[in-house]
């Protein structure tokens, strides 16, 4: 195996592709008062979770760095490796700059792809990725592959409360405050680096079946060719219902699950329920 394949922790994959011995997840830092963590090193998801519900504290978060990705990079070529590195959005974290910046700074085989999208979304060039390794594709054509895939990426999700990204700046603190006292669960979309709301669902039972709605009318009903991943955070039960309607409505040639990573949830929160699809 001559590619080494990084992402960073915005990237939401599930455990069998995590686990993967040609790939390597660099991680962001949580900042808790007391400390500041490292996502999968220093803390893992579930401690997260149970800590932020304990002390209903909301944390910071800090972009993976320079010297991480360096190291890493230079690690990866002294093996005589090239490299593929999938970021997170440039527009939602630094992240993507600290790794190009690194680049800049090696000899080597390295492309940086900038996803423009988080969590499943971006964890969708990941997957895809490496289904091109083990069918033993070459690095030029990956790469082409990865391009090619941009366009039909689609993320939805949906957090249990809006306080998290209305702190993060993400959302404005009226749609908050409507979501919050009328049970009004806001359904959001990515694309292109920006969130944006897309559907107001009253009642979280109506939730599941309005994301599979969409996202079928995103993909023109035609799944065939698609890999969907469904995600939760802490909220397993939530995240059934989901399920159900993914394996009533959607006849996907993968599908695939995991849960949301400790910095997305930083801003989200621990509670949510996600959905995204790609070819």
């Amino acid at each position: 195996m001559d590619i080494k394949l990084l992402c960073d922790s915005l990237c939401d994959i599930p455990d069998e592709i995590a686990s993967k011995e040609y790939i390597e997840i660099i991680p962001l830092t949580v900042i808790f008062e007391d400390g500041e963590f490292k996502e999968g090193i220093d803390i893992n998801k579930q401690e997260f979770y149970d800590r932020v519900k304990k002390t209903r504290e909301i944390p910071k978060t800090s972009q993976a760095t320079y010297v991480e990705f360096k190291e890493a990079f230079d690690r990866a070529l002294s093996e005589g490796k090239k490299i593929i590195c999938i970021t997170g959005s440039s527009r939602s974290s630094g992240t993507y700059q600290s790794a190009m910046l690194a680049k800049s700074d090696t000899e080597g085989d390295i492309e940086i792809i900038d996803t423009l999208e988080l969590s499943l979304g971006s964890g969708q060039f990941v997957i895809k990725a490496c289904e091109l390794i083990d069918e033993g594709l070459e690095y030029e054509k990956i790469l082409e592959e990865l391009e090619n895939i941009r366009e039909s990426v689609h993320l939805l999700f949906v957090p249990s409360t809006l306080e998290y990204l209305k702190k993060s700046g993400r959302v404005r603190g009226v749609t908050a405050m409507l979501g919050n006292l009328l049970n009004i669960k806001p359904i959001f979309y990515m694309k292109d680096g920006d969130i944006k709301l897309l559907e107001k669902v009253r009642g979280a039972k109506k939730v599941p079946s309005k994301m599979v709605d969409i996202l079928t009318k995103l993909n023109d009903g035609i799944f065939e060719d698609k890999i969907v991943t469904i995600g939760c955070g802490d909220n397993y039960e939530d995240v059934k219902g989901l399920e159900e309607e993914v394996r009533k409505r959607i006849n996907a040639r993968k599908v695939m699950f995991t849960r949301g990573g400790v910095c997305i949830c930083s801003h989200t929160g621990p509670d949510i329920i996600a959905i995204s699809s790609s070819k």
